[in-house]
Parts: C-alpha cells; structure tokens; sequence
C-alpha cells in the first residue's frame, strides 16, 4: 500500500463529527425519520465512513449565493494567508514585494493596486481579488505574463516599478466560471494536489471566482448507493476509471476504465475535497457535482416505490439508468449522497448538473416535475444553492426551466460562440446566463479561437435591455493548451469598456516576453488574424492535424466531430514561426517563449499535413511508385521532427500523462489498469463498438512526444507500407484492422520520457528550414 499522502498531500485525520444540529432541517427530518441502525430498507445503514476530510470552513456569500453582490459597506473579513501563500507560489523572488490588504468596505470582487518602487499595495475584497489585482499589475505595469501554461517572470526586475497612479477596477459580471465536465478526464485525471494547486493559482490570478470540482467526486456515490441494496463491489465495476469518470458523471456511461479500487476512491476523495479547502480559502467558490438520478442497473428492483428510465446508448457505451425525481425514493438518495457529500468535500453555494445530457430518454416523466424535484432536494440540503447547468444542443430544455426558481440557475452556455443570430433571453427565457466558449475540444494541441466574436459579442449582450447575461464560463474541454486565449477570455470581465483586439495581442506579445520586441510583435499579430480571429457560424474550435488522424489517402481531420479543413490561412502560422525565430536572444530564455516557438512549429508543421497528404494521394493514384516512395519518405521525416520539438517542452509530453496514472496504482495491476483507462482515452476511448459505431477513436488526438512515436507514425508507416505493397503488387491495398492496432498501443505498458529533451530553438529552426516559405503556403 502506497503512502496516503502521496497525491493528497496529507495524511487522514480524525473525521470532524457532523451533528444533527449543522443538517438542514429538510435533510434531518430524512435522517430522523428513515429506519434504525441495522435495518435493511433503502437507505439504511451505510457502512463505516474513511476519514476523508476534516475542519473544511464553509463559505457562502454575504447574500446567499454565489455572485450577490453585497450592498456597499458590508463587511467580508478574510484571512489573506491563504491569498500571500499563493502569490508566494507564482512569484517566488517577488511576492515579498507585494502587501495584500483586506478591503472590508468595498463592493465584492473590487480590487485596487497602487504602491511605490519595490513596495506594491494590492486591496481587495477577497484572497482571489486580491491575486487578480496582482495579475493586473504584472500585465498593465511590470509587463510580465503568467500563462497557461508558460511566463516570462524571469524578466521582472530585482525592485519592482511603481504604480503611475492607483488604479480601482471591478468584475463586470459576477459569475466568472471555469472548467468544462469534461476537463478532469482530457486534462488529466490523475494529477497531484500540487497540480491542481497551480491551476487554482492561475485562476485566480486571471479573475476566475467559481471553479468546477470533479476529483472524488465518486466517493458520494459508493458510500450513497450501499444503503441502497449495493454491494461494494458491485460498484466498484460499476464505477469507471478516473480518465472516463467525466461522462459517468454526465450520466454517459459506466463500467471502463475500472475496476477502481476503494483506497484510489478514498484518495481522490481526499485529493478533491483538499482542492475545495483551496477555493475557499481564496474566497472561490468550489462548484460540486449536484445528484440528479443517476443509478446503477437494477435499482428499482432493489428499492420499492422506485421508478427509472432506462437511457439507452451513448456512442457505443450503455448509459446508466435514470432514477424518476419524482419518486419518493429519489429525495432519499439524493439526501443520503449531499450527507456523504459534505463530509468529504463540505458545503457550497453552486451545483454542477446537467440532466438528459446529450440525448437522455425522458420516458414517461415529467421533466418540469423532475427538474423541480432535482433543485427540491438540492435546496433541502443546501437551501438557496445556485443550480448551474451546461446550455449544450437542446439544453436546457423549456420543460426544464419551467419546473425550478431561475432565480437560483445558471446556465453555462457552451455555444455562445459557435453560431449565428443567437437570442439567449429568448431561448432561455430570461433565465441567468454566462457566456462561454469551447475552443478546445478533447485536449487537442490546435491553436486559435473565436476571439473577435468574444469580443463583439460580450458587450453588447450584456449592456442590451433586459440583458440575462451575468457571467463568463470559460468551457474548453482541455485546459493548458492556449493561453493568449486564456488571458483574453477572462479579461473580458474586468476591462470597462470594449477590447480592441489588435491592441490587446500587440500587449500581449510585449508581457508574453517580458519586453517589447519587433518581432514577437509581428510574430502575434500574424497569429491574431489567423487561428484567432476564426469566425463564428458552424465552430468554435479550429482543425485538427492530419498526422494524428486514422491513415487514409482522403483523412480530412483526426477527430470525427473535428473541421474538416483549414479554417484560416496557413501562411499567418508559417509567417508567424519566421518572426518568432528572430526574436531578441534575451527573451528566449522564458519558459512562455519556449512553449509559444514549440507550438507553433508544431502548428505549422501540422498545417503542412494538409498540403502534403493530397500530393501523396496524386502519387498513388497516378501509381508513380518513386514519387509516392519520396512524399511518404518525407511525410515520415516531418513526424519525426515533429516529435523532436514536442519532446524539448514540458507541455507536450506522453510520459507526464503516463506516469501521473501509474503513480495512482498500489501494485503493479492496478498501476496497468489506470494506464491502460488513461491510454485508452487518448486513442480508442472505449470500447471497440465506441471506437468504431461511435466515432470516438482520437477524439482525444493530440500531438505529443511519445504519442506522436509511439502510435501516429508507425500507423501511417504501416498504411504507407500496404500502399506500396499495393503498387509493386499491382493490386487492391490490404484491409487494416485499425481498431485493434489502436487496441494493442493502448494496452502498452512502455515508458517514456517525463522531462523534456532537445533545444527548442534548434528544432523549430529546422522546422522552418524544411517547410516551403510563407508566400507559397495555402
């Protein structure tokens, strides 16, 4: 058995009692009221609780939830350590330099910066408004950036410039929301506290003020669902691996990736409930997972008076069963799940659930009955809480905003910048809404985004009559993969008045560096009216790399529900890694230059796979073997490049991903189950019938040193291989089971590097040498 403070960074200590007198009273008449200790009806006796979590303050807003802006002159004492240990974390040389001040009079998420030479005063409303005022100062006055991920605070000098004058700035919404469902699973589901510490950080630092916590958040339903006629081992299988719990959770699937062990459970537990203290003490809000119905298969048949519907398939994979929330069985496991929730996790004022997620079958249930029954026994346990909801496809449904308090609802709209002519008060009906984007999707490596629609877009939402925008949600499924999108979204709530996009890039690549320069400066702008100035229309997310796609002559992208082609110009990439390998020696030594130049040397060579697979394609088809022979010879000498740069950055590592998974196995079966859950979803996803009838094989591609090696290349060399064997034949080209060669890779054990190797520098050079100039790229 593994040291228990290996992910958590704690050991458990003894549970803090939970009393009947801190139960809602809708909650203890549940508890009062069910059986005796021992007895056996639904819901009754759970077996011995894990020391998961103890001493977790409880934080809700001055108005009740989350956002509620206090009437000025309200007093919000906060402890401001947790704040300094943070700004200790991102400016180790530095934070000495900083006093961070508790504003107790201001309105919420306020800050202001001023201060002398060396001597910087940041005051603010909360520990997070506190950082947030910290991160202006190193955009707008030290010129510095701290990115997700990369910095350039290497360049800071010894004694920190003086502020002009003080400058006061508020949020201009109060919902700053972040994290996808699905961003624990394609981010990394097996990473440390630590990890999740620096994200927490970065957050902060950028405005964020309500995050979605995921981690552990299995534990509620294990410990919940054994008063309910389940074995723990039962559901054990039932529960997926840590790399598929997102979709468990969206009610999407079961049973992959596992089975899960009850000490990983536990720890995750621990881990999760660490990172909600984290928020808290920032003054975040940790959103949590709300219970809306999900159960495991046969539950009816093990609890009287219970009524579930069956969900049918989601891309090969059956969903779990959706208990009725109008039955009387539902406000007995909903309160016994918030009960173990709070004990692991504590409370809060937000709950993540979105019922029906993706092609739910309702049945015969009523769902504005259901949808009032789900925000009943959330408010019975945590009266006044926020009920966020994704707004995706058809959700949230007009049935469903019928039946609950929109006063107590968010919606997260996924879509605000993918399509046209959107009325969002209309659609919605006037219910409470945060902008979002999803630029990224299943952790791909692609830069860009919709920003000039963010931008057109924001102010003139919020500002129009009976607006019902309150927030921002910032949704990509993977994070970690672009951060001038990053720092631009979240921006978007504390400027005052529009962003002018081309000024906002020309400072972002001046901060990015650390200093102004020619260079970066045209390197960006080229950037900025390509991959991030893609419009709106039909996606949110631009096109992924043909070299990480399933081998075909005819490969028009690597993910199915991917843009099949260019959606910019080629040549702004190619121009812009020109202009990047020219910038001033003195600021390349940053680890933001160094992830910035790998990136798009990645992207450009990736862009290139567009124009060098149709001249394989010509080759073949005109069955001119020398030719096709020399195209493959270099299609193959770009893939190798290619994992050559990935493999000089941190960010782009297969080993990282591999080796955080192990890390959670007590022996060597489980380290190779988690694994194989962590390969898995990179390659095939699922099973064969999801890989295949689902379309969801490289959902989740992704151009890393390792994978790129390890299973991209030898793909196409072995396609390429039949092609050749085709043309020397003169014959039909071999059919490739391609599920089972993806199949075999997943279940790999072999280890690679954790730590980056190469010269950035030298290897993107090599790049641009080997790629045809910008005025002959399409």
């Amino acid at each position: 058995m593994r040291n228990p403070t290996h992910r958590s960074g704690r050991r458990p200590r003894t549970r803090r009692p939970l009393t009947l007198a801190a139960l809602p009273a809708a909650l203890l008449a549940l508890i009062c009221a069910g059986p005796a200790p021992g007895a056996t009806a639904p819901g009754a006796g759970s077996p011995a609780r894990a020391d998961v979590r103890t001493d977790v303050r409880t934080d809700a807003h001055p108005d009740g939830h989350p956002g509620a802006v206090p009437s000025p002159g309200h007093a919000r004492t906060f402890d401001v350590a947790p704040a300094r240990a943070a700004l200790r974390r991102l400016l180790p040389r530095h934070w000495g330099q900083f006093t961070l001040v508790p504003d107790t009079t201001v309105d919420a998420d306020t800050f202001t910066v001023s201060g002398t030479a060396g001597a910087i005063t940041v005051r603010g409303s909360t520990g997070a408004t506190l950082l947030t005022g910290v991160g202006w100062y190193l955009q707008h006055v030290a010129g510095v950036d701290i990115g997700w991920p990369g910095d350039s605070i290497g360049m800071l000098p010894a004694r920190l410039p003086a502020v002009p004058s003080p400058v006061t700035r508020g949020a201009q919404v109060p919902h700053r929301y972040a994290l996808n469902d699905t961003d624990d699973g394609y981010s990394g589901p097996y990473r440390s506290f630590e990890e999740h510490q620096r994200q927490i950080d970065l957050m902060a630092l950028h405005g964020i003020n309500e995050v979605f916590v995921q981690v552990g958040a299995e534990y509620p339903y294990y410990r919940a669902l054994q008063g309910f006629g389940y074995s723990a081992e039962e559901l054990r299988q039932w529960i997926p691996g840590p790399g598929h719990q997102s979709w468990w959770l969206l009610q999407n699937l079961s049973d992959f990736g596992g089975p899960v062990t009850e000490r990983l459970m536990r720890e995750r537990a621990e881990l999760g409930g660490r990172i909600a203290e984290q928020l808290r003490g920032l003054g975040m809000t940790p959103v949590l997972p709300g219970y809306f119905g999900t159960v495991p298969p046969g539950f009816a048949a093990r609890n009287p008076g219970a009524a579930t519907v069956a969900q049918g398939d989601w891309a090969g994979f059956d969903r779990p069963d959706w208990l009725d929330p109008a039955s009387p069985v539902f406000a007995k496991l909903a309160a016994a799940y918030y009960a173990e929730q709070r004990e692991a996790f504590g409370d809060s004022a937000m709950y993540r659930m979105s019922p029906l997620h993706e092609g739910g079958q309702t049945g015969s249930v009523d769902v504005g009955a259901a949808a009032r029954a789900i925000q009943g026994a959330l408010h019975a346990a945590h009266p006044g809480a926020l009920w966020a909801v994704l707004g995706w496809q058809d959700d949230p449904t007009e049935e469903l905003l019928a039946g609950v308090d929109t006063s107590k609802l968010l919606i997260l709209d996924g879509l605000s910048d993918r399509y046209n002519r959107l009325d969002r008060e209309a659609r919605w009906g006037g219910a409470p809404y945060a902008m979002g984007t999803i630029y990224n999707f299943g952790g791909h490596t692609t830069v860009g985004a919709n920003s000039s629609v963010w931008i057109e877009r924001f102010g003139p939402w919020r500002d129009k009559p009976n607006s019902a925008l309150a927030g921002i949600a910032y949704l990509p499924e993977a994070t970690g993969t672009n951060p001038a999108a990053f720092d631009l979204f979240t921006d978007l709530a504390w400027e005052r008045g529009p962003i002018d996009q081309r000024a906002w890039f020309a400072d972002f690549a001046a901060r990015r560096y650390g200093r102004p320069d020619a260079a970066a400066a045209a390197a960006w702008e080229e950037l900025r009216k390509g991959p991030y100035s893609t419009s709106s229309g039909l996606w949110s997310e631009s096109q992924d790399s043909l070299f990480t796609a399933r081998p075909s002559l005819t490969a028009a992208g690597a993910a199915y529900w991917s843009p099949r082609s260019m959606r910019y110009p080629a040549g702004s990439v190619r121009k812009a890694l020109d202009h990047l390998l020219k910038v001033d020696p003195a600021l390349r030594g940053s680890s933001a230059y160094r992830f910035d130049l790998v990136d798009t040397a990645r992207q450009a060579l990736a862009n290139h796979s567009r124009v060098l697979l149709p001249k394989i394609k010509a080759a073949y088809e005109a069955k001119d073997l020398t030719r096709f022979r020399a195209l493959t010879a270099e299609w193959q000498d770009r893939m190798r490049m290619l994992d050559a740069v990935t493999g000089s950055d941190p960010a782009f590592l297969l080993g990282t991903w591999l080796s955080g998974a192990r890390s959670w196995g007590a022996d060597q079966a489980e380290q190779d189950r988690y694994e194989y859950d962590a390969r898995s979803l990179l390659s095939v996803w699922g099973r064969r019938s999801t890989s295949e009838g689902g379309f969801l094989h490289d959902y989740a591609n992704r151009e890393w040193s390792g994978l790129i090696s390890e299973l991209y290349a030898p793909r196409w060399a072995h396609y390429f291989a039949s092609l050749d064997e085709a043309l020397v034949r003169k014959a039909a080209p071999r059919e490739i089971d391609w599920h089972a060669f993806e199949a075999e890779w997943a279940g790999r054990t072999t280890r690679h590097p954790s730590r980056p190797n190469g010269d950035p520098y030298r290897s993107a050079a090599q790049i641009a040498a080997a790629l045809p100039t910008a005025a002959t790229t399409r």
